[in-house]
């Protein structure tokens, strides 16, 4: 007899909105799985409109608490690009460097607390620290140096406070940077330590024919600045993110979702800079990718896990370049003009994928109007399309072990959860079967 299934997952705790999975098996097929954003909306955009121009930076980090920085940084390079105004050398370099203390500090959190118990058996990380004591200790003090970062330039660890349109309040000295220099050292061997690491979980045989979008650069791996391309021949300026990108909105949830040119949901995030930027990696990276068994190009959603380990191995590289080649700059920030009428866009490369902003300004510096689109919300397509392929060979398993199944397909994304492992509250409803 075929057999229907309604299953109903309560929440999915500690994310950017409360949600849920809704997902529905009619004769032994899944015919529906929504991710389902049930919080009201946070209303940022219009929190925007009416303040100055330079307040954007501080109220869009408020967004997320584990990477304000990616929010602070979309803000003031559309304020920059609506100014018309470019901060560049060492003023760009402290950015990038900020960026890396973000990476590091998230992508360490997912692999560490969220990701890695589902590859290990164990409920939590608390539970996990009781086998691997000394991995998960790795990742915590891992996780401390891109905090440190994120303090030394920010002000901060959370929320930073010394990000400004045109660049910083206040930049570092040489000397403040060294001692973060000499914990990159021992961060870079820990990185390296992951990768490894993580590369001997047992992964699902599982490859999707995803459309990677992300920023590309010509001459490094993308973090502030550059083109968005994609696998399928996109390749525009962030200013025309509008005329190619559209939000959606369905009736079950209260997030718009975005798509590229018509098209069903494409991949942002770890797997599509990875894919689209490869040769941008330093060799000893690209090398360390190939030994973990990704090589240039990783189409599993599972094997995510092992590209944000190369990923953090490359800001630790990347952070330990800048501060070797560090030169306090004579001014914090770069002068900036009168305000006009105008329109700046930004994006940028969050943790979990690409960012971006768009602001509307007045002559006097007011914002006008404002739109954010964040990464998760670009990838809840892709999400739905992950559960609806990977849960129909699923299907025999019990309820308890179909849902941690469809715990670890969403965790794949790392879709902007903090401190949690067991993030989904699952009841099922056994249809009575229709065959």
């Amino acid at each position: 007899m075929a057999r229907s299934r309604t299953i109903e997952v309560g929440y999915l705790a500690r994310v950017e909105g409360e949600g849920a999975l809704h997902l529905s098996v009619r004769s032994d097929r899944v015919d529906r799985a929504e991710l389902r954003i049930f919080e009201p909306p946070r209303f940022f955009e219009a929190l925007l409109r009416g303040r100055h121009y330079s307040e954007a930076p501080d109220i869009t980090s408020r967004i997320c608490g584990i990477c304000p920085v990616a929010y602070q940084m979309s803000a003031v390079h559309a304020m920059e690009a609506a100014l018309g105004v470019t901060a560049g050398g060492q003023l760009r370099a402290l950015r990038r460097l900020l960026y890396c203390g973000e990476w590091i500090e998230s992508h360490t959190l997912h692999i560490y607390l969220l990701q890695a118990p589902d590859f290990l058996g164990a409920e939590s990380a608390i539970e996990l620290a009781r086998t691997q004591r000394a991995a998960v200790e790795r990742g915590l003090q891992l996780k401390k140096v891109g905090n440190e970062i994120l303090r030394v330039l920010g002000g901060r660890e959370v929320h930073p406070i010394n990000v400004k349109v045109g660049g910083f309040y206040r930049v570092p000295t040489p000397q403040e940077l060294k001692p973060l220099a000499e914990r990159l050292d021992w961060a870079e061997a820990a990185a390296r330590d992951t990768v490894s690491w993580v590369a001997g979980f047992d992964f699902p045989d599982l490859s999707r024919d995803y459309e990677f979008v992300a920023l590309r650069h010509p001459n490094e791996y993308p973090m502030n600045e550059g083109q968005i391309v994609s696998s399928r021949g996109l390749d525009i300026a962030v200013a025309e993110y509008d005329q190619h990108f559209a939000e959606q909105h369905v009736p079950y949830t209260h997030a718009l979702q975005s798509r590229l040119d018509g098209r069903s949901g494409y991949l942002a995030g770890p797997l599509a800079r990875f894919a689209l930027n490869f040769d941008r990696l330093p060799a000893d990276v690209q090398q360390a990718a190939r030994a973990a068994g990704v090589g240039a190009v990783c189409r599993n959603p599972y094997q995510g896990i092992i590209v944000r380990a190369l990923e953090v191995l490359y800001a630790c590289i990347e952070a330990r370049r800048i501060i070797a080649a560090y030169e306090r700059p004579a001014e914090p920030a770069v002068a900036l003009p009168a305000p006009r009428p105008s329109v700046g866009h930004g994006a940028t490369e969050a943790p979990r994928g690409l960012l971006y902003h768009r602001y509307e300004l007045d002559a006097d510096g007011t914002i006008a109007a404002a739109n954010i689109v964040p990464p998760t919300a670009q990838n809840q397509a892709s999400i739905e399309e992950d559960l609806r392929e990977f849960a129909g060979s699923w299907l025999a398993l019990p309820d308890a072990q179909l849902r941690l199944r469809c715990e670890a397909a969403i965790r794949n994304y790392d879709p902007c959860i903090s401190c949690a492992t067991h993030f989904l509250r699952l009841t099922v409803d056994r249809g009575a079967g229709d065959g």
